[in-house]
């Protein structure tokens, strides 16, 4: 398994495309513009206190106010509040929370304005981006994301990531990390950890508790609301998320951003340094890699896949729902079950990519093919929930109904990836638009292959101008693909009177094929 991050920078943002074998799997943007990205600590003000909804609404500087909820306090609140107040009013130097007394514990179902008063000051962390038109979601439970391993202050709770099921190796962990943890910090253990040394986890812990000394030095001068604690660039925390042996190669179109990668691989992983690589070609990288292509095909309404089938995405205002169809795919199997569940399992590992690839959260209603077999039904839910152990945000998937819908609620931290595939028709229809055409060749693509499974001998292709040109012309063009592929060569002639998105295949003997 080949696994790739492409990376595309421009001066207002950088993308990030993670490829696995060559297929698109996940795309991000790192927009200058965003200045509440998950992870980000504030010195905020209490707006006020909201005591039907138990929650807080605070200014962090956004046009909406943070809103806080009571579960996403903590627990250690008051020590919290506390240390910020000394901190701020220069009372206290030393940041290390060693002989920092701490307060009681606030209760676990409490109320609100019990604990929180207006205008006072606190540290929040932004646990989920703004999206649509509500402001960002924030806790005072505040933790600081290392390579293996994650800082929480005011804890003494040793945790470990539930992926790693070794019993053994958990308690090796456990073991390494109680030797090294400062008091009044808390640690959880992250899953690339198995199998590290203790010194790789302690250079780790050093790096967040520099990180965690530079904000509280930031407290004492700073102005209500304002970051005082940044997450790393996109690029390292990427890394720092997903990089693992399984990586092939990472290439970069921009040199200061290469020698920031290339150093930050080389801290976490020295052997890897060499799969760094700075593209300088002239053609576009997300070009050259495919992936304006894959992005064109993938973010549409429609997204095609193989043997004919496709699926249909729809959002709605309260959640996204996803309906399997099998196309006019030949049927190859013994009977209508067979071919469910062969279209459904393919339809599973795309939709898998497909929450990832767009960052879809929320409610997820997928309406597979309905299969009878109960044995069937279990086999797909067990697949789908294979395919989904990769994809970092928390779900859960609820087994198939008795309609054959599964239902699956993702987590959301950031506004969902919408990327535009339809363009301006160019036939000037009232500002509408049209399939772009690299996804209306994907379609010709397809029905050609189709019409040559049934054995025609000869094909013509009749289309628009356009579409002709952008089929015929370069090389290898399309057509020469097609014939690499196939053996056959197919005549394409242009029409004139055909709109945009109009073709049609004719036999040898002129004859229209529907």
């Amino acid at each position: 398994m080949d696994k790739e991050l492409i990376i595309r920078s421009s001066s207002e943002n950088v993308d990030f495309a993670l490829l696995k074998d060559g297929k698109l799997i996940e795309l991000q943007k790192d927009e200058d513009s965003n200045d509440f990205s998950v992870g980000d600590v504030f010195i905020a003000k209490i707006r006020k206190a909201v005591p039907g909804l138990n929650a807080a609404f605070v200014n962090v500087g956004y046009e909406k106010d943070a809103f806080l909820h009571y579960h996403d306090l903590g627990p250690k609140l008051p020590s919290l509040l506390k240390f910020t107040k000394r901190v701020s009013t220069g009372k206290l130097k030393d940041f290390s929370l060693k002989d920092f007394p701490f307060e009681k514990d606030i209760e676990k179902d409490g109320k609100i304005a019990d604990v929180l008063k207006s205008n006072q000051s606190l540290l929040v962390q932004i646990v989920k981006e703004p999206i649509s038109t509500k402001g960002p979601r924030i806790s005072s439970e505040l933790s600081i994301a290392g390579r293996y391993i994650v800082l929480v202050p005011f804890s003494s709770r040793i945790s470990i990531s539930q992926k790693i099921e070794d019993r053994e190796e958990k308690d090796r962990l456990k073991r390494l990390v109680k030797s090294i943890t400062p008091p009044g910090f808390g640690i959880i253990v992250r899953t690339v950890a198995q199998g590290r040394k203790v010194a790789e986890l302690d250079k780790d812990l050093q790096n967040l508790l520099s990180r965690w000394t530079a904000m509280c030095k930031k407290l004492h001068k700073a102005h209500h609301p304002s970051k005082v604690l940044g997450e790393m660039n996109k690029a390292s925390s990427i890394l720092r998320d997903i990089f693992n042996d399984t990586f092939t190669s990472i290439h970069v179109d921009d040199e200061e951003l290469y020698i920031q990668i290339k150093d930050y691989v080389q801290e976490i992983a020295p052997k890897k340094e060499s799969i760094v690589k700075l593209y300088q070609s002239k053609v576009p990288i997300f070009e050259k890699f495919g992936i304006e292509r894959q992005i064109k095909t993938s973010f549409g309404k429609t997204v095609s896949m193989a043997k004919g089938a496709y699926l249909v995405v729809e959002h709605t205002e309260a959640l996204h729902v996803i309906d399997v169809n099998s196309g006019n795919r030949s049927n190859k199997a013994n009977n209508q079950e067979d071919t469910a569940l062969e279209v459904n399992l393919i339809a599973a590992t795309e939709m898998a990519r497909q929450l990832r690839l767009r960052d879809m959260g929320g409610i997820i209603v997928v309406d597979f093919i309905d299969m009878t077999n109960a044995e069937n039904r279990q086999k797909l839910f067990n697949h789908l929930r294979d395919e989904m152990k990769d994809d970092r945000a928390k779900h859960k998937i609820l087994p198939p109904s008795k309609f054959g819908l599964i239902q699956i609620t993702r987590q959301r931290v950031r506004p969902e990836m919408n990327i535009k595939t339809r363009e301006e028709n160019p036939n000037g229809l009232n500002g509408s638009e049209v399939e772009a055409p690299i996804g209306l060749v994907q379609k010709v693509t397809h029905d050609l292959e189709q019409l040559l499974k049934k054995d025609y001998k000869k094909l013509t292709l009749n289309t628009h101008p356009f579409i002709a040109a952008f089929l015929t012309k370069g090389f290898p063009s399309i057509r020469s693909k097609w014939f690499f592929e196939h053996k056959k060569w197919v005549k394409v002639l242009p029409r004139d009177a055909y709109t945009y998105l109009e073709y049609h295949f004719f036999d040898k003997d002129g004859n229209q094929i529907k």
